[in-house]
């Protein structure tokens, strides 16, 4: 399993390529080498997954009913967003103009890991979607990562 860290500026080439920088080309596993699949995120932005993880993600939005209007909706919108691409030898891809709307690109981008997956920002959205100051960091580690588990175990240590 690849693990996707830092941030990268990137510039799209007049085609509306991108080039994955050379440390992320190096962390894709195999299977992932020559395709990738680009899908629309949640926020204005596009991910990058590997072919490995795109089959997890596949499977959940799959398994949804084709009988339950919502679930219908929320497959619909998650295929329609997401292409399968390819990578030149060069580490080079093509983000299909929808996908480029979508995300708001321009000809500079930033790549920035996210454990499992890659995102794709327009620099100005991406500064919006972080965390704003280190008050806000710690309290939403503290919310979101803080566990019972770990209470437990230091109980049981004492």
């Amino acid at each position: 399993m690849a693990i996707f860290t830092g941030e990268y500026e990137c510039k799209m080439d007049a085609k509306g390529r991108l080039l994955l920088p050379a440390k992320v080309k190096a962390k894709l596993p195999e299977c992932s080498k020559h395709e990738i699949v680009l899908s629309q995120g949640f926020e204005p932005c596009l991910i990058i997954y590997t072919i490995e993880e795109y089959a997890k993600i596949y499977e959940k939005f799959s398994s949804l009913s084709s009988f339950n209007e919502e679930q219908r909706r929320l497959q619909r919108n998650f295929f329609r967003g997401s292409a399968e691409v390819e990578l030149d030898n060069m580490g080079r891809f093509l983000i299909p103009k929808r996908m480029a709307q979508y995300a708001r690109l321009g000809r500079e981008a930033i790549i920035a890991g996210n454990g499992k997956v890659l995102e794709i920002w327009n620099p100005i959205t991406f500064e919006n979607y972080l965390v704003g100051d280190h008050e806000e960091y710690s309290s939403l580690a503290e919310k979101h990562l803080d566990s019972k588990d770990e209470l437990i175990t230091e109980s049981h240590v004492s």
